[in-house]
């Protein structure tokens, strides 16, 4: 059983500062000291409710995103995450590094108890409240049932075609969104972050005012990049419900 998620905004020292400024700024959150032989990790600390957005310092790579899903019993819930597919790659007590059949990073690790999610911030409102996991169109289906089968959620289809989405509780933080993109076919899943809001014109003003770059509009959303040029989006959904805006 799934009992929380936390999603990480992974990147690499050049951007790292900026970013977590950014972040902080567009959840309103505090931060916490930093942790990690490196202090590579720290969280954003919420004006209300459990934590569960993190960031980490990584040595290289491009800035991007993992999920970590916090469970009850982590030996039982790693086992069954290789018996889906996935890949180990470090295990330590309370806590296993993972990928999913298309490659996308993940952990498993102890659930501490949180359970209280937070409101939306500011007025008229928004709330980072979505994982997009962006899926090659051909390694949708396999890792639509991977993820469905090891939350035990049911996989549902979305608003638009490209879309479908897991039916998790609702005192759960963060819902999971999977999208089919045009990727080559051997390209691993990647992530991205979506805020719902009330206004997403005057969200992504308010974003842009704080560094982040407009990419592109969308039917329902607006693409930005944060100061490390990591991809997200601002979407026309209800920040308390999630659901889809009706004047959108």
């Amino acid at each position: 059983m799934i009992a929380w998620l936390t999603a990480f905004l992974d990147g690499p020292a050049e951007t790292f500062g900026a970013v977590v400024r950014f972040w902080q700024r567009v959840t309103g959150s505090g931060l916490s000291a930093y942790r990690g032989d490196r202090g590579q990790f720290a969280t954003l600390l919420p004006p209300d409710g459990d934590s569960y957005l993190r960031v980490q310092l990584t040595e290289a790579g491009e800035p991007g995103n993992h999920l970590d899903l916090h469970v009850a019993d982590i030996g039982r819930a790693g086992d069954r995450a290789v018996e889906l597919g996935a890949t180990i790659g470090f295990r330590e007590p309370g806590l296993i590094v993972a990928a999913s059949p298309g490659g996308f990073p993940f952990c498993l690790v102890t659930h501490h108890g949180e359970r209280f999610r937070s409101l939306p911030y500011g007025r008229p409102g928004s709330l980072v409240d979505q994982l997009c996991l962006d899926i090659p169109t051909e390694r949708y289906d396999s890792e639509a049932v991977f993820w469905s089968e090891l939350t035990g959620w049911p996989h549902r289809p979305g608003s638009r075609p490209e879309f479908g989405y897991l039916a998790r509780p609702d005192e759960l933080p963060l819902r999971i969104l999977l999208q089919r993109t045009g990727d080559p076919a051997d390209s691993p899943v990647r992530a991205h972050l979506d805020l719902a809001c009330a206004d997403r014109e005057a969200e992504a003003a308010r974003h842009q005012e704080l560094g982040a770059e407009r990419l592109a509009d969308g039917p329902h959303w607006i693409t930005l990049a944060d100061p490390a040029g990591r991809r997200y989006c601002v979407t026309a959904r209800n920040p308390v419900t999630g659901r889809l805006s009706r004047r959108a």
